[in-house]
């Protein structure tokens, strides 16, 4: 007589959410040998959150608060880990070029992370960029600055490898189910989804735009904007692409946060979407993340139009692709990495990493899988901590 395995219902801990940041905590976990299991309301990967576009940039040099830098240093080390482990290269080291007013945040945080961290950084008098970048064109008063070791990782293979690596260790993974609720019931954690109730002993969140709705407790601290990313036709391709172009970020005098791009990359080996890829970072309008406008609006291209007109003439020639992303945005801006407060012993949750998150997968899935199981980690992560907002 055959005997049918019924599907396992208890775990040591559940992911709620496998894109960057869970796909990450899963491989962290099941390759300490924990059992896990993983759900995903989409697929792995997919373009409804915050990780899909190809690439996303990666530095250390941090202007947003150089407490990132350490973590940072470790990100590098696990994305190297695993790009040798899966003979798959992730990391593109393409340098990236800072441009802006002396006194303006982005250059004076730019300067701050580099001089305490001793991170690679060169000033280039303003003859410079002309010479080695010719495509810029910098108006007078502008700082440029290089930071030779930044570059750009590939976002959907990353998520993917990491998921496909925890599968391989062990790990249960299952997409397209939505988790309807979570609660704690007597010593364990109950997880109910659209198909079945689930157990553990430890819960991680990392739910992304959706983590207000999966997190009442911190909803109000997390607003949910719309993102536009548009990829370009330039006019003479050879010079915007990989090898020949680095990445970039600009900091305008008429408009607040940061314009970047990347150089363009060939679809035979970093797939579609083809051209020269940019965006602006800084919240768009909120929205409810089930219910996204993924039309673009004419002043959102305008206004990268703008951008090009000003910094890169000449390259503009058509609009190839546009796309919609997602920032969970915090106050402060700043990542939540921490124990629930409520569920300190139970629940760990990472949110809020307000466009410029992506880069840290590496590190944070290593963290959460320490604060899962040990309740502490060695990394240095208390001005992430969710009691700043109490």
């Amino acid at each position: 007589m055959d005997v049918i395995q019924q599907p396992a219902t208890h775990f040591d801990v559940i992911v709620i959410g496998v894109g960057s940041m869970g796909a990450s905590a899963c491989y962290f976990l099941a390759k300490r040998g924990y059992s896990v299991l993983g759900l995903e309301q989409f697929d792995i990967p997919h373009e409804q959150g915050s990780h899909a576009g190809q690439s996303r940039i990666i530095r250390k040099a941090y202007f947003e608060d150089p407490n990132y830098v350490p973590l940072l240093n470790r990100a590098y080390e696990n994305w190297e880990a695993l790009e040798k482990e899966t003979g798959t290269k992730l990391y593109f080291q393409t340098g990236l070029v800072y441009f802006g007013k002396p006194g303006n945040t982005l250059i004076k945080g730019v300067k701050q992370s580099a001089s305490l961290y001793n991170v690679p950084l060169e000033k280039w008098d303003a003859g410079t960029p002309a010479g080695k970048f010719p495509q810029f064109k910098i108006p007078p008063g502008f700082e440029t600055l290089f930071e030779p070791g930044a570059g750009f990782i590939t976002p959907e293979k990353s998520v993917l490898l990491y998921a496909g690596q925890a599968i391989k260790n062990g790990a249960e993974i299952h997409v397209k189910e939505k988790v309807l609720n979570w609660k704690k019931e007597g010593s364990k954690i109950a997880v109910t989804t659209e198909k079945n109730t689930y157990r553990s002993n430890k819960l991680i969140i990392t739910a992304g735009a959706w983590a207000g709705k999966i997190i009442p407790p911190i909803a109000d601290q997390i607003k949910v904007t719309r993102q536009l990313v548009a990829w370009i036709k330039p006019r003479q391709w050879n010079n915007y692409s990989l090898h020949n172009f680095p990445c970039w970020m600009i900091a305008d005098e008429e408009k607040p946060g940061a314009y970047y791009g990347f150089p363009a990359l060939p679809v035979e080996t970093f797939g579609e979407p083809a051209g020269l890829k940019l965006a602006y970072h800084y919240p768009g309008e909120i929205t409810d993340p089930d219910k996204v406008n993924r039309q673009a609006d004419p002043k959102e291209i305008r206004d990268l139009e703008y951008i090009l007109a000003k910094y890169l003439p000449g390259a503009f020639e058509s609009v190839l692709a546009i796309k919609t992303c997602l920032y969970a945005n915090t106050r402060d801006e700043n990542f939540v990495i921490d124990r629930l407060p409520g569920y300190e012993e139970q629940v760990t949750i990472a949110c809020g990493f307000s466009g410029h998150g992506f880069k840290f997968a590496s590190v944070a899935g290593e963290i959460l899988a320490d604060l899962a199981i040990k309740g502490k980690t060695e990394m240095p992560i208390g001005f992430l901590q969710v009691q700043r907002f109490v």
